[in-house]
């Protein structure tokens, strides 16, 4: 029965993407065969390129349709490609295809999308496990091991995302790297007291060696400095982001350095928590699981 369930909820999908291509120049694709521990599966999509944001449509709509089923407790990850898996979820909610659904938000704007579009919120305080948790991630690397935080939310992600059954991570091809550091800073959130003593202490860590850490400014939703006050995210607190000009050589151990230091209130290294990566490229959908 569970069977025909995963068949008749594929059959829709695919009904669903190949309506998208008619009118949005988006091509329709199918769930892969596993291969090994890990499996990956490309189909071929409409000559017309795809822009960044249909792609990341695309996983983040896949994500809903393939790992939530009804009467889930869902974690709705931050992000521009978050929001479209919370789009879906609204959008089988209010059609009544998931029933009894209830999920925890990463941060207080995925929490009004969420609450504009219907869909049950709790807390942690009420619900400490989750059946699955979606989000994106800035880079991901081949052990599945992510950097996230650049939208400013990496606290509350990791406090929702370490309590899921499963943790799924929905990209486009850009953020797929063959290691962690270069391609994208590494946020770390510290507390607002003596903030430039903890900066200085982060930088000096053995594992952090060679990096510029640096202040974030403006918005905390982005790490591109947007305005001249230090930026603050929803819990209060600053975020110190580590450019990197070479590979980190061994992120846990980083991770667990980072995490050490007093002054420090989390960090965007995401290590062993991946369930599957769903990766929109320009030429398919592909599935990489832990």
């Amino acid at each position: 029965a569970q069977s025909q369930q995963k068949t008749e909820a594929t059959m829709k999908f695919v009904a669903t993407a190949f309506a998208a291509l008619a009118t949005q120049n988006v091509a329709a694709f199918s769930p892969s065969a596993p291969v090994g521990r890990r499996f990956s599966t490309s189909i071929r999509m409409a000559e017309k390129a795809l822009t960044q944001d249909e792609l990341k449509k695309m996983v983040g709509y896949k994500s809903v349709d393939d790992y939530v089923e009804s009467g889930m407790v869902v974690g709705l990850g931050t992000g521009s490609t978050a929001y479209f898996a919370v789009e879906r979820l609204g959008q089988k909610l209010a059609s009544g295809e998931l029933k009894d659904i209830v999920a925890i938000p990463t941060s207080i704007r995925t929490k009004e999308q969420a609450e504009s579009l219907g869909i049950p919120l709790v807390t942690l305080n009420t619900h400490s496990k989750l059946d699955v948790a979606i989000d994106g991630a800035d880079e991901v690397d081949p052990d599945l091991n992510l950097v996230k935080g650049g939208g400013g939310a990496l606290l509350r992600e990791k406090m929702v995302e370490v309590c899921a059954d499963k943790f799924i991570v929905i990209v486009d091809e850009s953020k797929i790297c063959d290691g962690l550091g270069p391609g994208f800073p590494l946020p770390v959130e510290i507390t607002p007291f003596c903030h430039e003593h903890t900066l200085r202490t982060i930088a000096a860590l053995p594992s952090c060696a060679g990096c510029d850490a640096v202040l974030r400014m403006g918005s905390s939703s982005t790490n591109v400095p947007d305005g001249d006050e230090i930026a603050v995210t929803d819990n209060g607190n600053y975020i110190v982001d580590l450019h990197f000009t070479e590979l980190i050589k061994d992120a846990p151990t980083m991770a667990t350095e980072l995490k050490n230091t007093v002054g420090v209130v989390e960090h965007g290294i995401f290590c062993g928590m991946t369930t599957a990566v769903i990766i929109a490229g320009s030429d398919g959908i592909s599935v990489k699981e832990a």
